[in-house]
């Protein structure tokens, strides 16, 4: 839904209604906060999910207690326009690496993790220095194929590199060289786009996350 939107398609109505039915079998912080950031990008009211996401806040700030999880409700609650406390705020803030980065748990920064605070933080106008940080940070994972990976080693992906050019374009620094040829580079005859060069592992949750990247659209969608 959100890949679709970004690139400015409409999805059929089935599909809809279908997010609306299922939301009682969504359960994390994670995901509520996917089904209120597509249900508002369709332009209904996510009064229920963004209810349960709000139960999920804690006291520390953390919404659910992750840092995945925290980035996206910041999101998801951005763009219904509900509040984000300042208590969230800092919480993200303070899970940020020496290295500049974040991840989903305190094992290890990653770029998926570090791609999605950057766009959480810049939906409640943080600038500076954490940005900065970050953005270096990111430019680790690059590859000489413009590609980014994962984690150190793994090799450029798709999804990788399309959070990479979202957290580049929420900040509104220019995008890193070769990374949009790198996508377009990777997308097959029929439209999807592979997971890598060398898999093509779930061609649509890969080309649903890439769309929003190729569209030059951050999360929260406008």
């Amino acid at each position: 839904m959100l890949g679709l939107r970004a690139a400015g398609a409409s999805p059929h109505a089935d599909a809809a209604k279908y997010l609306t039915q299922h939301e009682t079998g969504v359960t994390s912080a994670t995901g509520l906060a996917l089904v209120v950031l597509a249900e508002t990008a369709l332009r209904q009211k996510a009064d229920r999910p963004l209810a349960r996401l709000r139960a999920l806040e804690r006291p520390s700030g953390a919404i659910g207690g992750l840092v995945n999880g925290t980035a996206w409700g910041v999101m998801a609650l951005r763009t219904a326009g509900a509040p984000v406390r300042k208590e969230t705020i800092r919480w993200l803030l303070s899970k940020q690496s020496p290295s500049g980065g974040w991840g989903w748990t305190a094992a290890g920064a990653d770029s998926n993790d570090t791609a999605a605070v950057v766009q959480a933080l810049r939906a409640v106008k943080v600038r500076g220095r954490p940005i900065q940080r970050a953005l270096r940070f990111l430019l680790h994972f690059r590859n000489r194929d413009g590609g980014f990976e994962l984690t150190p080693g793994r090799g450029s992906d798709a999804p990788s590199t399309a959070w990479v050019i979202q957290a580049f374009l929420a900040a509104g620094k220019a995008l890193p060289r070769g990374s949009l040829a790198y996508l377009r580079k990777l997308q097959a005859k029929d439209g999807s786009i592979r997971y890598s060069a060398r898999y093509a592992t779930t061609p649509v949750w890969v080309t649903a996350e890439v769309l929003p990247a190729l569209a030059r659209e951050p999360f929260p969608l406008r």
